[in-house]
């Protein structure tokens, strides 16, 4: 009972953020697919395709393209729950708006635990967000966790919940420092011995040490194809 009140108690967070957030607020639904495949036992690759659209702006609800992300990572296991990862990124944005193209690398470093049937784990990102006009440096740290909604395993046909809390540092020259904040919460299904659906929220206070910070809400759909 206690594992089965966390996604109602995140969700309700989120929600309350959401109502708190009105009068500055932009929402997107991104649905996303990803595809990981285990290269050996210790390496393995992870191609993504997610699609983010405008659902809420300027307090007009509508449906229109933002962006387009192909992205791959290369993940190589240091130890049974540590790993390190390079990734890279290219979004598409001059397609749909008025916006530069940006290419992205990523360098990164994860650590898990699992101490009982929740798993934690502990994720540090350093991306380098180019382009035309300028070069981003971002720092993020993300501390997540995950658990099964029924038993103390995961088996087909039944349903988990994953959540996070992410903390994260941009800088640029010329630019102030920006700092943001996110707050997840999904809920999967594991559909076959390879396939995972999931779908939820996820609430981003942008730029909050400024006199105007910003507050976007997503609407998530994934499904994650694992071989």
């Amino acid at each position: 009972m206690y594992f089965t009140k966390w996604p109602i108690a995140l969700l309700l967070l989120l929600c309350n953020c959401w109502l708190g957030a009105q009068e500055n607020l932009t929402g997107y639904w991104q649905p996303q697919f990803s595809f990981n495949y285990d290269v050996t036992g210790t390496y393995s690759q992870n191609f993504l395709v997610a699609n983010r659209n405008y659902i809420l702006e300027e307090q007009q609800f509508l449906l229109k393209g933002r962006q387009l992300d192909l992205a791959h990572f290369s993940t190589l296991k240091i130890q049974d729950n540590q790993s390190i990862a390079l990734g890279v990124q290219y979004r598409f944005r001059s397609n749909f708006e008025n916006k530069e193209n940006e290419l992205r690398f990523t360098q990164q470093y994860n650590i898990t635990h699992k101490p009982n049937v929740v798993r934690f784990g502990h994720r540090l990102r350093v991306e380098q967000r180019i382009t035309k006009p300028l070069t981003i440096h971002r720092f993020r740290y993300r501390w997540a966790l995950d658990f099964p909604l029924k038993g103390e395993n995961l088996d087909l046909g039944e349903p988990y919940f994953v959540g996070s809390f992410e903390n994260l540092l941009s800088v640029s020259k010329g630019n102030s420092s920006q700092y943001d904040f996110r707050l997840t919460g999904q809920v999967g299904l594991q559909i076959g011995p390879t396939l995972k659906l999931q779908a939820g929220m996820e609430y981003r206070l942008e730029d909050y040490a400024s006199s105007f910070p910003k507050n976007v809400i997503f609407l998530l759909t994934t499904a994650q194809l694992s071989l």
